[in-house]
């Protein structure tokens, strides 16, 4: 670790137990911390992957009659599970729903998405399907979205294709977002260029989106992957011709498959821009 980033975290550390000081003194003059002071101490906690502390502090202030509220425990089930502690996180929603603490859209989203990664495909259906409607809880383009790449993820690409046509009945516009785990899926199975194409279609016809740079190098790698190379040059010479600067490792990529295919035109062209946009290593 270097002296950097060793002085960071000593000030990190130094700035949470400020913060517990302040708490307790707060305490000591009448004036009990709120749930919202409490949370960020949480927060600065679970940053640091001090999640003992967290749990304690999480008892401590529940004891005392400030009890955690959504976003509390939404802050502390995501940062477990962006450590991959899927069940322990899934142990903190348990305990949110036990307190009668009501869920509201974000929590549901970040419980969607920790079951998909979890490995629970048929619970993280049971809460979009069942228990937010039942709960009343509104579905928005995040909820959608992280299902669709959920079932991406799995292969269930007819379900998806199906969740998709749902949201737009029910007038929830799709983003880029939306349509690039679709396009991964299909991208990398053999054969199925006529399903991009459709969805290229559709994300541009119907959904009047425009490619960005992560859609153009989601497209242009997958279809250098099954032998695409004409698709793909043609998606590149769009992108280019967008004003939309490709990555260096995508005209690598283009370049190589060019040249292996004898293409010398485009492969002049491609060597043209690498220069141009100032991507030579």
């Amino acid at each position: 670790m270097s002296c950097l980033m060793l002085s960071a975290r000593r000030r990190s550390v130094r700035r949470i137990d400020e913060a517990m000081w302040t708490i307790e003194e707060m305490k000591k003059k009448g004036f009990p911390p709120t749930v919202i002071t409490y949370t960020a101490v949480l927060e600065a906690y679970c940053k640091q992957r001090k999640f003992r502390r967290a749990y304690d502090l999480l008892d401590s202030m529940s004891s005392q009659g400030c009890h955690p509220n959504v976003i509390t425990y939404t802050m502390i089930m995501t940062s477990l599970a962006k450590c991959e502690r899927f069940e322990e996180a899934l142990s903190v929603s348990d305990r949110m729903r036990s307190s009668g603490c009501e869920p509201d859209t974000l929590f549901y989203n970040s419980l969607i998405n920790l079951l998909g990664k979890a490995g629970h495909l048929f619970e993280a259906s049971q809460v979009f399907r069942l228990e937010m409607p039942r709960n009343g809880v509104p579905r928005n383009l995040v909820t959608y979205n992280t299902m669709i790449s959920i079932l991406c993820q799995y292969g269930r690409d007819d379900d998806a294709l199906d969740l998709l046509k749902e949201m737009e009945a029910q007038s929830c516009k799709p983003d880029l977002h939306t349509y690039q785990p679709l396009l991964r899926l299909f991208l990398s199975r053999r054969g199925r260029g006529d399903a991009v194409d459709r969805l290229l279609s559709e994300l541009v016809n119907k959904s009047g989106l425009g490619l960005d740079l992560d859609t153009y190098t989601l497209l242009i790698h997958g279809l250098c992957r099954v032998a695409e190379t004409e698709w793909a040059y043609r998606l590149y010479d769009q992108m280019v011709g967008s004003e939309i600067v490709p990555r260096h490792k995508t005209c690598e990529l283009l370049l190589s498959e060019t040249q292996r295919q004898n293409m010398e035109a485009y492969v002049e062209r491609i060597q043209n821009d690498i220069i141009a946009f100032g991507l030579s290593p």
